[in-house]
């Protein structure tokens, strides 16, 4: 396969899981129901995924570091299908959720590889761009993967969904062992044990630094997702109206990320994020300022919350390059220390927002705000914060 195909193959295999994720979102309402269940125990297959998507990240990371990249995400490309055809056929609830927690182990190394192998592949400002692709597609995945399992299961029933991702595994696993190239392990990172190249990681303060922005970036977006439709209700959006207004940060998300494909070829990363934190903070004193005025609308909420999503189009391809870029030899292992702190804030941040009130914009305002001023405390940081030698 020509090599102008890297790319898209990479963004493809980052994007699976993801797509595994949300596609089943409009079944989970029907599976109590389907199988004589509480919505207690349903969520269970959605909060098995994550945990596995999260947690194996770990595991992939240091791995791919050690033994290759490609070898791995066949592994988790063959064991995603396998799991996605047990899930199309599960006869009760316990078996569904196997398949879930079985789909996101699988699906968590096309996350981790295909970060580390845009450090393998690229660099320089190359690689901050082939990163904002990513992003780009990555702000797209969830509405539109929610759309199609909509329409798969009110056409075909909702174990169409889990045939749709068995057939795209296949067809990611043949893409990936015939167009991506087989990356040699890093020998200095083979010398090391898996908890080595953790630690070592752990004691380089910039690494801390970019892995805690990215987390605030994602628990300030999982807020708002937690915290949004609770606010539109309070406003008299009835619940086939707040799809249009949680689009805002993902669509402006996109085209943040296009900006930054533009900005990266004549400035630096530093500045782009700094530009980042500038829109993302912008937008959050809007939502609030319009709340303490008294302003009680769905616009007033979601107009300026498109400035996040194009603040966070900025600062997530160059704080991502930074964080699997700072040491080469382990980048699967920053890619997944990165992917893990990234779900784990993210469920914390739309936890946390459903302890204010949300009869006004202006609750989920200051918790966003809490989120996205401690990312920039840690930009602040690590721009004082001198390169190891």
């Amino acid at each position: 396969m020509s090599s102008r195909w890297i790319v898209p193959n990479l963004v493809a295999q980052l994007a699976f899981g993801l797509l595994a994720m949300t596609i089943t979102l409009p079944s989970m309402q029907d599976w109590p129901a389907t199988f004589g269940s509480g919505q207690a125990a349903v969520q269970l297959t959605l909060s098995g995924y994550i945990a596995a998507y999260g947690i194996l990240q770990l595991v992939y990371g240091p791995l791919s570091d050690r033994f290759g990249r490609k070898p791995l995400l066949l592994f988790g490309l063959v064991l995603a299908g396998l799991a996605s055809v047990l899930g199309a056929l599960a006869p009760n609830l316990a078996v569904l959720t196997l398949a879930r927690v079985l789909q996101g182990a699988g699906a968590a190394a096309g996350m981790v590889v295909g970060r580390a192998m845009v450090q393998d592949l690229f660099a320089g400002s190359e690689r901050t761009r082939v990163m904002a692709f990513v992003g780009m597609v990555m702000g797209v995945c969830p509405p539109t993967a929610t759309l199609l399992g909509g329409h798969l299961h009110v056409s075909l029933g909702w174990r169409a969904n889990f045939v749709v991702m068995a057939v795209l595994a296949a067809v990611l696993l043949v893409l990936a062992w015939r167009g991506l190239p087989a990356v040699p392990p890093r020998r200095d990172a083979a010398r090391g044990t898996l908890l080595a190249g953790y630690a070592r990681l752990l004691r380089e303060p910039r690494f801390l630094l970019y892995v805690t922005m990215m987390a605030c970036t994602t628990a300030t977006f999982y807020t708002f997702l937690g915290g949004a439709p609770l606010v539109l209700k309070s406003y008299g959006v009835t619940p086939d109206r707040i799809g249009w207004y949680i689009m805002c940060i993902p669509i402006a998300y996109i085209f943040g990320n296009l900006w930054t494909t533009r900005l990266v070829r004549r400035t630096s990363d530093r500045r782009i994020m700094a530009l980042g934190q500038a829109w993302t903070l912008t937008g959050l004193l809007l939502v609030l300022g319009l709340g303490l005025w008294g302003t009680a609308s769905p616009l007033a909420l979601a107009l300026p919350l498109a400035l996040l999503g194009i603040g966070h189009g900025l600062l997530a391809p160059p704080t991502l390059t930074g964080t699997v870029g700072l040491i080469p030899a382990l980048a699967g292992a920053a890619a997944a220390v990165a992917g893990l702190m990234q779900q784990m804030s993210g469920a914390f941040g739309s936890f946390v927002v459903g302890l204010v009130s949300h009869e006004t914009q202006v609750g989920l305002a200051v918790v966003m705000l809490a989120w996205a001023s401690a990312g920039l405390v840690a930009q602040v940081a690590l721009h004082r914060t001198p390169r190891s030698t």
